[in-house]
């Protein structure tokens, strides 16, 4: 069984999780779910002796500090340090130029929940089998419900024992058309989690978005290395064209495939995304944080204050946070504003 290396994407400004989320300190760094952060968690899922490989972390200079704290003394890790953001597709190529050919990359969000441990690892050699076979491979995370904020996948002919071509990639639907494919089956979540072979996907991103591929390469091979740091070239890099690695690959290569899987995700987009990854009462209530809370005659409300107590009396779907001197109230339906907010845009 080949090692799978875990490649921890770590980056994003924080703002819809404002304003216990902020562009210093995002989500990946905060104990949002549990008592280990959502960085540490993602490489927890991924143990040596589970037939994961060391990680390689790639992050922005603002985010080092937090990176190093948190990763600690891993043997052989590595963290690469992007000089400035251009997306997923420039920032799985740096770790892809860093590694052999023939590794298998598992490339991994660091600010994801998952509850199901042991059917993330599961997924992840199944997904390991079919990249050492030449496809690229999505986690396609099955739908519970008819989201509007998430791509999906659409399941193809079957592959082997547990994958499926992919058919078709989906882009955000709207709400009719989401409630038509749980309806119809067959579709899942693009999570954005992937396993590729390194020579695979460099040879595809080569093929699609060639001024990617060569520019990133071009950085790597003039960069240089500062213990477990490596430091692309930051004039090179500059020149990299931003694009996820959905439009630059995964979209337009021929090999796609997705395994299903069924592990308790979130990607913990937002205060009610976050909600619904917490314990509740039977009231569907939450409390997160040192503070007190009362709720009197409410229901579907999370309260997550660092030190004020908050007392809240018949109020449905609504979400209080208090971070110092920052205090934010919305309903559910608001949250995907939060981040338009002038606190979280100047924060």
């Amino acid at each position: 069984m080949v090692d799978i290396v875990p490649v921890i994407l770590c980056g994003g400004s924080g703002t819809r999780l404002w304003p216990r989320s902020r562009a210093s300190k995002p989500k990946p760094f905060l104990p949002l779910v549990g008592d280990s952060t959502l960085f540490e968690a993602a490489l927890a899922r991924c143990p040596g002796d589970g037939g994961f490989a060391a990680p390689v972390v790639v992050t922005g200079r603002q985010h080092l500090d937090h990176v190093e704290q948190q990763l600690g003394a891993a043997d052989g890790a590595q963290i690469i340090v992007e000089p400035s953001a251009r997306n997923t597709a420039a920032a799985i190529a740096l770790a892809a130029c860093r590694l052999p050919e023939d590794a298998i990359m598992l490339v991994c969000p660091s600010d994801h929940h998952i509850a199901d441990a042991q059917a993330f690892a599961e997924a992840a050699h199944a997904a390991a089998d079919l990249a050492s076979e030449g496809w690229l491979v999505s986690f396609g995370i099955e739908a519970t419900a008819p989201e509007t904020g998430f791509g999906y996948l659409k399941q193809g002919e079957p592959i082997g024992a547990k994958g499926f071509r992919t058919a078709q990639f989906v882009e955000k639907p709207d709400l009719e058309r989401a409630k038509a494919f749980l309806a119809e089956g067959g579709y899942a979540w693009n999570g954005g989690i992937f396993a590729f072979r390194v020579k695979d996907f460099l040879g595809e991103l080569a093929a699609h978005r060639p001024q990617i591929a060569q520019a990133v390469a071009d950085a790597v091979a003039k960069g240089g290395t500062d213990g477990q740091r490596f430091h692309p070239d930051a004039e090179t890099f500059a020149t990299v064209e931003s694009d996820s690695v959905d439009y630059a690959v995964m979209e337009n290569t021929s090999h796609a495939a997705m395994v299903p899987v069924n592990m308790g995700w979130s990607d913990i987009g937002n205060w009610h995304a976050l909600h619904e990854a917490l314990a509740r009462d039977a009231d569907g209530n939450s409390v997160r944080g040192n503070a007190k809370a009362e709720l009197v005659d409410c229901r579907n409300v999370l309260v997550d204050s660092d030190g004020p107590r908050v007392s809240v009396i018949g109020l449905e779907d609504v979400i209080v946070v208090v971070d110092g001197n920052d205090v934010m109230i919305t309903t559910v339906a608001g949250v995907q504003k939060v981040g338009k907010l002038d606190g979280a845009a100047n924060q």
